[in-house]
């Protein structure tokens, strides 16, 4: 780099005052000088105190915290470490990347944060050449310089959120930039002189994986943040949400009071999402209306609790689920995933006159009408074991709905639930109101695996299911679920649909 600074600073005693060349090659040696080759801060590397701060900013998440204790305790061990490149990936609003400025935090780091949502220019990344007019360094390059270290924490924020076109493509480009093995030699249009990110913490943070090109994922460590239970959210409601809120709007813990009963009920029925940005927003709306009240002069004190709440925050929003209140037959409640979280689905199926017609109403993706064919199919080929007339599926119309009808609905993970309500219906057999089930069918009756079973099992406890069918492959993903949901329910491990009927159909 002095080469090249001394080699610009001649040029520049040769050329003219006046030239424009001038004024390039004097931006140029700015920037050498401007960026960070040795300075680094020193790493707090007291595991304790990373905890602290940790658990101080974030309720939960502990796999990710975990990691980043294993890197203190490596680099405490080894005293040099080619900076990890982890990437968070979870729903909006479950604190990615206030997590990453945690890390930067716990670690005594300078922190640089960059959004990458819409970038689709290459250019972003790497800059542009210096015969270009107003050329500048890439954004990797600019957050150097703003950091003023070699190892800041630096955040690519929404990495799945780019794109790409005539210009290049930007993802391609980040290649370089996040793989251990070559970011030691980073090579900037602008710059052109190999530069060290190897000392670099890279945070990624996205929403799903599947936008981001293989190549970029696999240079990345995944650490998956699902969305927050409901017990979760009430902690993080009251220790951070509120305290945060009440200050902010002036107001103290005296004047405002919110009971714990008035938080469960915002958190079940006037939020539903992963994380808790909502949550937040509902939070501010019952200070401001507090602080009316008080600046109003109606009263000194304000407190809230489940009976007043409707004053508020106006009526509920949302429908809490619930199991069914009866054994029915031809309704068996299934277990779905959401963006944001579990949810509990009745599968309806009622037979009519007709010719052997299979409907499927209820907005259901082509996955799931081809999980309620194989149901059907399964059903047919087995109709005298299961004691159903062969002749009577000729004779007659099957209707199967999935409410609500105007939720667009998807995935295999119902198949199970389907063949139930199905022989439920036929065999005039009533399914039993506190099972709720998940689990993938194929044509022989064998139950396959499904995903999201930690959110299908928390939405089958708030809805007061009291057991629940999960296929023999999923068993490995108990042990992700709190244990004060797994105390309060039984789970049924099964891998074919006669365990599933066993356990799901009241004999009379």
């Amino acid at each position: 780099m002095k080469e090249k600074i001394e080699k610009e600073n001649d040029r520049l005693e040769k050329i003219p005052t006046a030239s424009a060349e001038g004024g390039v090659i004097r931006t140029y040696v700015d920037w050498l000088l401007d960026i960070p080759w040795t300075k680094a801060t020193e790493d707090d590397l007291d595991i304790h105190h990373a905890e602290e701060v940790l658990d101080e900013d974030h309720y939960g998440l502990e796999k990710a915290k975990e990691r980043v204790l294993e890197y203190l305790s490596v680099q405490k061990l080894v005293k040099k470490l080619k900076g990890p490149i982890l990437c968070l990936v979870g729903p909006p609003g479950v604190g990615k990347t206030s997590l990453a400025k945690s890390i930067a935090r716990a670690l005594g780091r300078e922190v640089v944060r960059i959004s990458l949502g819409g970038v689709r220019d290459e250019s972003e990344v790497r800059g542009h050449r210096r015969t270009y007019v107003g050329a500048m360094p890439g954004r990797i390059i600019q957050g150097m310089k703003n950091a003023g270290t070699v190892n800041p924490v630096f955040i690519l924020d929404e990495i799945d959120k780019m794109a790409s076109d005539f210009r290049g493509d930007p993802a391609s480009a980040l290649l370089e930039v996040l793989d251990p093995e070559q970011n030691n030699s980073f090579s900037d249009h602008y710059i052109e002189i190999p530069y060290d990110l190897s000392k670099v913490m890279f945070v990624t943070t996205a929403n799903s994986t599947h936008t981001i090109p293989r190549p970029l994922l696999d240079r990345m460590e995944l650490l998956h943040i699902s969305g927050y239970t409901e017990i979760e959210k009430l902690h993080i409601a009251q220790r951070y949400l509120l305290p945060k809120k009440i200050k902010e709007h002036g107001l103290t813990e005296e004047t405002m009071e919110v009971k714990e009963d008035a938080l469960i009920e915002v958190i079940r029925r006037y939020t539903r999402e992963a994380g808790v940005r909502n949550l937040e927003r509902e939070m501010a709306t019952l200070c401001r209306k507090s602080a009316k009240i008080i600046v109003s002069g109606d009263k000194e004190e304000v407190v809230i609790s489940k009976e007043n709440l409707n004053e508020f925050l106006g009526k509920p929003r949302f429908r809490y689920g619930m199991a069914e209140s009866e054994d029915q037959v031809g309704a068996a409640t299934g277990l779905a995933w959401t963006p944001v979280g579990g949810d509990t689905l009745t599968i309806e199926v009622s037979t009519f006159t007709g010719k052997g017609k299979l409907i499927l109403t209820g907005q259901l993706g082509d996955v799931m009408k081809e999980s309620a064919q194989a149901a059907f199919s399964y059903i047919r080929s087995k109709a005298e074991e299961l004691h159903i007339d062969p002749n009577f599926l000729d004779n007659n119309d099957i209707h199967i709905h999935v409410p609500e009808g105007a939720i667009p609905k998807d995935g295999p993970s119902a198949g199970i639930t389907m063949a139930t309500a199905l022989i439920s219906s036929l065999t005039g057999t009533p399914v039993s109101k506190t099972v709720g089930m998940t689990g993938e069918i194929t044509l022989r009756g064998r139950v396959l695996p499904i995903g999201g079973l930690k959110e299908k099992t928390l939405a089958a406890h708030r809805a007061g299911l009291k057991t629940i069918i999960i296929p023999k492959e999923n068993e490995k993903d108990l042990e992700d679920i709190p244990d004060s949901v797994k105390q309060d329910l039984t789970f049924v491990i099964v891998e074919h649909l006669d365990q599933v009927l066993e356990k799901a159909l009241v004999r009379q």
